[in-house]
């Protein structure tokens, strides 16, 4: 039923219903993920092949050329979801082992969507240096890393450093940060083709100063946002360059004072409300409660506004409301709810095109590329209820992948070449597959059916 006819109460109950259905799947399921094998036993001799003693031949063929391993490995198809469970999606520091179901969650996003293998790793530390070291010790497994719900400052550090170090061999990724930036930018490309904005002119307000509108901030000066029109406000107000807490702190939060020195240049100070008058655009990675972004604000904005309300599980004001205040477009990070911002329309394709390419990285230029393959896919169709594509249309997924692998290759972080044809084909068809196996093992049983919600 289209949103706009269901009441009030009836939208509640709707973003309630996934909470309630995970506590009966969950359990039922007991995980999301398993192990099973990509190569046939076609009869019990087969093992002399796959183990001892066929297997020391291809483990001297990488032993004498390492770059076999993509050859004889799943290496080049396995991420690895690393967590200290620090900042768990709107629960805060939970743990390791109470973050599990979320890296869990993501390691099924990967592989249906984008047709990546990933593990989660939770790790029972919050010592930045020794999450860094231990990514390092497990590059030899891995193809890439994907970071996740580590808190600030501390996420900057491990993401920094390890994409700095030439001991890293394989792209680290932190999705928090990154992932969210380019959906967010994909939602704000495709809602300026609706509303008939340029990027360049327009006027963007941040609610919320954490990893995934830093990134997101920068992400936007990268594709064309002045500076100069965007302001930032954490918990204690707008941010500029002379704000005495953010001076004090630099060292400790250096990309937060680089951005004040950036943004605000008037030195706007108070909360949102207080300085949202005319804003185009309003991105908020913020606290999980809605009415955390008061309707009143909403109405002082620009005319054609873009509200994009991101906190997990709950957006930060409800998209109902956002609407009735004066919003043209509205979007949060659910799925149940239109013009979903979320990082899952962003991280399957990438780290596809990513792996593809044997990246040694994944630059802002590659997230930029991924961001504008999603708002020129959904470019054909976009309206105010859909300004870029739903994870359901699996075609952006490839689409995603070959535009990062074809950046990847034009600057030169990539070790493996392809046509941009060919790199489709592949990417396509390892997601076909992937979706495939999935249905096909639900149908005949081999996944058994849950009770139902």
């Amino acid at each position: 039923m289209p949103e706009e006819k269901l009441s009030v109460e009836e939208l509640k109950k709707k973003a309630e219903k996934p909470g309630k259905d995970a506590m009966i799947m969950h359990p039922f399921y007991k995980g999301k993920i398993q192990s099973i094998g990509k190569a046939p036993v076609r009869d019990f001799s087969d093992f002399a092949i796959w183990y001892t003693p066929g297997v020391a031949k291809p483990c001297l063929d990488i032993k004498d050329n390492p770059d076999k391993a993509y050859d004889h490995l799943n290496k080049g198809n396995m991420v690895a979801v690393v967590s200290d469970g620090t900042r768990v999606l709107g629960l805060g520091d939970i743990g390791p082992l109470a973050a599990g179901p979320v890296m869990e969650g993501k390691a099924i996003l990967f592989k249906y969507l984008g047709g990546v293998d990933a593990w989660p790793v939770c790790v029972n530390t919050k010592d930045a240096d020794k999450i860094i070291e231990f990514v390092k010790l497990l590059q030899p497994s891995f193809g890439g890393i994907n970071l996740e719900d580590i808190s600030k400052p501390k996420c900057y550090k491990v993401l920094e450093e390890l994409r700095n170090d030439p001991e890293v061999k394989i792209p680290v990724w932190h999705d928090d940060a990154q992932g969210t930036a380019t959906v967010v930018l994909a939602g704000v490309l495709g809602g300026l083709n609706v509303v008939k904005k340029d990027i360049e002119n327009i006027r963007v307000a941040l609610l919320g100063v954490g990893a995934a509108n830093t990134r997101t901030a920068y992400l936007l000066i990268s594709a064309g946002v002045d500076p100069k029109n965007i302001i930032m406000v954490d918990s204690t107000g707008a941010i500029y360059a002379d704000r005495e807490d953010i001076v004090a702190e630099k060292d400790y939060d250096t990309f937060k004072y680089d951005l004040a020195q950036k943004t605000n240049p008037d030195r706007m100070s108070g909360d949102l409300g207080e300085v949202i008058g005319g804003m185009d655009v309003l991105i908020s990675a913020s606290q999980p409660v809605p009415g955390t972004i008061k309707k009143e604000w909403v109405s002082k904005m620009a005319k054609d506004s873009i509200v994009y309300a991101c906190a997990n599980p709950l957006p930060e004001i409800w998209p109902w409301d956002a609407k009735e205040a004066g919003a043209r477009i509205v979007g949060t990070g659910r799925s149940d709810f239109d013009n979903q911002i979320n990082n899952s329309l962003g991280f399957p394709g990438i780290f596809r095109g990513t792996l593809d390419v044997r990246a040694s990285t994944i630059t802002d230029e590659m997230c930029i590329a991924a961001a504008q393959a999603l708002a020129d896919l959904g470019a054909k169709q976009a309206n105010e209820r859909k300004v870029i594509p739903t994870m359901d249309q699996w075609e952006l997924y490839p689409a995603e992948a070959t535009a990062v692998g074809m950046k990847a290759i034009v600057q030169g972080v990539a070790r493996k070449h392809w046509e941009e044809k060919e790199l489709y084909k592949h990417a396509e068809e390892i997601i076909r597959v992937s979706r495939g196996a999935s249905e096909m093992l639900y149908k005949q049983g081999f996944i058994p059916k849950a009770p139902p919600t």
